[in-house]
């Protein structure tokens, strides 16, 4: 066994597997696999392997596609057969919200050349004559879908990875994971250790346990999950060619051939949690007992599709373990807070991501980041926070609801609170419908109108409307303490910020400045405020739900001696107030004059109002005159009952997150996670002018080269057409494709309806186009005529904004 290697896999499943081969195709062949039985034990043997394309995520979807693609070519290179059957796939809609998630997916099919589209009844019965269409309002075709054989994908990753020199090692658990003084690891097992400066926990059922040998909690959590195969039906065996597989998700259920019979298999209500203290180590290609009671009502609804089912005797049932996160999305990426350990954790639909997944750990490793945008899956999207009761809650959640439509927005109850802050209770007692951002609690909108999710605008729509014109005609008063903060103090600050942004740093006390965050690949990995509180102080605001995603960033610039950079999020929180009205509401509980000439805007002061003392900047994500107003959390209930009681004689009240988001894209303010991300470079997104390339910052030579680049494409401000938007009852939400001329020419990041100018809007990138012409955004997947935009229709010169 090597004493030495540039990474070392533990968990030689379909996922292990999978990191090791693409380690080795980007060139690091001195790396090692080890796995504590058999390849593909734990989960990967006795997983149903689908595969499929189509996912509501973009990029989750390139994924899923270049995993299809890649069995055969994994057969072609290594000999290793992969079981390949790829018969294709129907997805039925039975209700108006599957059918638009359909649509959505088939236009995005279609912009990114993935095969996939509607077929009519005729021709699905034609494809699949066993199922009863009736009830059926849509049918997609997905002619790669299928599946493969589980053993065979798993031996083909490996036999790969060892034609180009990596070591696997069968029957060596690891027992140890210890970190050096230089950051690199001593992985340590029966049969020795292993010096180095990469650890990849693909442990699968035993990724819990291989994290706790490195100090480090994942929030996942097993369960049984079972599904059946008939015997022999004689109209399956009476077929020349293999039926597609049934995608029926209404109905909860699953369903494609498997030999001469049916595989059936569900997410049932009555989730069945396993190992909660700790998977067993001796654990290995065991299986449950049967217990197909417990999904008696899905067998039911695949009967009643496909009638043949019914008549059928079982000739094996399997009820084996899964591991779960919260949301169901794979634990990936570096540890935040360790250097050198990689994890890969928490996979469900691990057929159909293997290749992708492992894809993207291997560029992540070797090349510092992925080439799309995967925060979806990052690891960091969950703190300490996301403890073991928040995690089964969720993971029961989600394994009930496997098939349940995600829509845009959407809010789930397990689990939470999680986090709260000092007003919860009083904006509950206001009527305050609460979302959860990063664990923490904060107001989605106001009111006695139930919170309900679809693609379609909600009975809410017109209370979070009045919240946005209220705010836009009069003010209104936002909480924004789920804003991540720090502190950066000490005689090095300016030149640690220096080295770590790309904007010049304030220079005089009291001033803010924005300034993007670069990534590896010379992208958008931030947006952030930065304001100069003293000389050697300065407090920074960024994204709440990027906070552990950023710690990689700033740990990679050390910090001068006597110099402190901390997180302020939890101490600190924050109100905006904004409106035309906001200087009036603020002046009558402060003594500091706030006129333009005495606060300008982006500019900062320490302030009392109502007594609190506040940090006070003259900024505001509405667009709209206002500031911010940070106090420490013990002041926050006595600071915003002030602003509430001095509000409401003047016809002011309380705004939730719903409303700004209507109102930023009013002004076309971008977003990180939608508008910002890596894979968007600074003169695509407009935030060139910041990027300072006569000073040095972090990754400041990608950068050079993406910055000196032609816009692959632009970010851009539509107005969709008002008649067509009240036809449909929806509104742009993020992810419609948008075409020119029947081309595909971009995609929409954000939408929302714009109340206070009366527009239906989205922000998009596109690319060949420009403001003036006219486009279509598929929203609901169907062509809705859109115009793109000049300048956003709310103040547009921004005097409003420095008024």
């Amino acid at each position: 066994m090597r004493t030495h290697a540039q990474a070392v896999v533990i968990g030689g499943g379909v996922i292990g597997c999978s990191i090791l081969y693409h380690l080795t195709k980007l060139g690091w062949t001195d790396v090692v696999l080890l796995e504590r039985d058999e390849l593909t034990s734990g989960s990967t043997w006795h997983a149903a392997a689908n595969i499929h394309g189509l996912h509501d995520s973009t990029n989750i979807s390139r994924i899923q596609h270049y995993t299809m693609g890649l069995y055969k070519e994994l057969e072609q290179e290594t000999g290793q057969g992969c079981g390949v059957f790829q018969p294709g796939s129907l997805y039925l809609a039975q209700t108006e919200a599957r059918e638009h998630q359909l649509r959505l997916q088939a236009g995005k099919a279609k912009l990114y050349g993935m095969n996939f589209h509607e077929v009519s009844r005729d021709e699905a019965e034609r494809l699949h004559p066993l199922v009863d269409f009736n009830g059926v309002r849509c049918i997609m075709w997905e002619p790669d879908g299928g599946n493969v054989d589980p053993s065979g994908v798993t031996n083909a990753y490996a036999t790969g990875a060892r034609q180009n020199g990596a070591e696997i090692i069968r029957f060596c658990p690891v027992t140890g994971t210890e970190q050096q003084a230089d950051g690199t690891w001593i992985v340590r097992t029966e049969q020795g250790d292993i010096a180095t400066p990469w650890v990849v926990n693909a442990a699968g059922l035993w990724g819990r346990e291989v994290a706790a040998l490195a100090g480090v909690d994942l929030p996942l959590q097993p369960t049984e999950h079972q599904y059946f195969v008939t015997d022999t039906i004689a109209e399956v065996a009476a077929m020349d060619r293999r039926l597609p597989s049934v995608a029926d998700r209404d109905g909860e259920y699953y369903l494609r051939q498997e030999g001469q019979g049916l595989l059936v298999g569900a997410y049932e209500k009555d989730v069945r949690f396993w190992a909660e203290d700790g998977t067993p180590q001796g654990f290995g290609h065991e299986l449950f007992a049967d217990d197909l009671e417990r999904i008696e009502d899905n067998m039911m609804r695949a009967i009643e599709r496909v009638p043949v089912i019914g008549t059928a005797g079982i000739k094996r049932v399997i009820n084996g373990p899964m591991i779960w996160s919260p949301d169901s999305n794979v634990l990936f990426g570096p540890v935040p807070e360790l250097t050198g350990y990689f994890c890969c954790n928490g996979i469900i639909p691990g057929f159909s991501q293997s290749g992708g997944m492992g894809l993207l750990a291997a560029e992540w490793i070797v090349e510092g980041e992925t080439k799309y945008d995967i925060f979806a899956w990052d690891m960091a999207r969950f703190g300490q926070w996301a403890g073991k009761a928040f995690t089964k809650a969720r993971v029961g959640d989600q394994y009930a609801h496997r098939f349940k439509i995600h829509f845009p927005g959407e809010e789930s109850e397990a689990g939470r609170p999680v986090r709260t802050r000092p007003v919860y209770e009083m904006q509950r007692d206001m009527k305050a419908k609460m979302g959860l951002n990063y664990g923490w609690e904060h107001p989605l909108y106001f009111g006695d109108v139930e919170d309900t999710a679809g693609f379609t605008r909600q009975p809410w729509w017109d209370v979070v409307g009045a919240e946005a014109r209220m705010l836009r005609d009069r003010a209104g008063i936002i909480d924004i303490s789920n804003f991540a903060k720090y502190i950066c103090k000490g005689p090095g600050a300016e030149d640690w910020l220096n080295a770590v942004f790309a904007n010049r740093m304030p220079k005089a006390v009291g001033r803010s400045c924005l300034t993007p965050l670069i990534g590896k690949r010379g992208g958008i990995a931030g947006d952030f405020t930065v304001t100069r509180l003293a000389e050697e102080e300065f407090w920074i605001i960024g994204s709440g739900m990027a906070e552990r995603y950023h710690q990689r960033f700033f740990k990679e610039v050390p910090l001068p001696r006597g110099t402190a950079f901390e997180s302020r999020t939890e101490a600190m929180c924050g109100f905006n107030v904004a409106g035309p009205d906001s200087r009036a509401l603020l002046q009558c509980l402060t003594n500091t004059s706030l006129g333009t000439d005495a606060f300008s805007f982006m500019r900062s002061q320490w302030i009392e109002v109502a007594g609190v003392k506040t940090l006070a900047l003259r900024v505001s994500f509405t667009g709209d005159l206002g500031w911010e107003l940070h106090c420490r959390a013990e002041d926050q209930v006595r600071l915003y009952s002030a602003l509430i009681d001095a509000g409401a004689d003047m016809g002011v009240g309380p705004v939730g997150s719903r409303a700004l988001m209507s109102l930023r894209i009013e002004k076309g303010y971008g977003s990180w996670g939608r508008e910002y991300s890596p894979e968007y470079w600074p003169q695509e997104v407009g935030l060139d002018s910041l990027v300072k390339m006569d000073k040095d910052f972090l990754n400041k030579a990608a950068v050079e080269k993406t910055i000196a680049e032609p816009s692959r494409e632009s970010l851009v401000l539509l107005h969709l057409d008002e008649a067509n938007m009240r036809a449909s009852g929806a509104d742009a939400t993020g992810g419609e494709p948008i075409f020119q001329d029947g081309v595909g020419i971009g995609r929409v990041t954000s939408g929302a309806y714009g109340y206070s100018v009366g527009m239906s809007l989205a922000l998009g990138f596109v690319s060949g186009a420009k403001p003036g012409d006219l486009v279509d955004v598929m929203v609901l997947g169907r062509s809705h005529r859109a115009k793109i935009l000049e300048k956003p229709p709310f103040d547009p010169d921004g005097a409003r904004l420095r008024s």
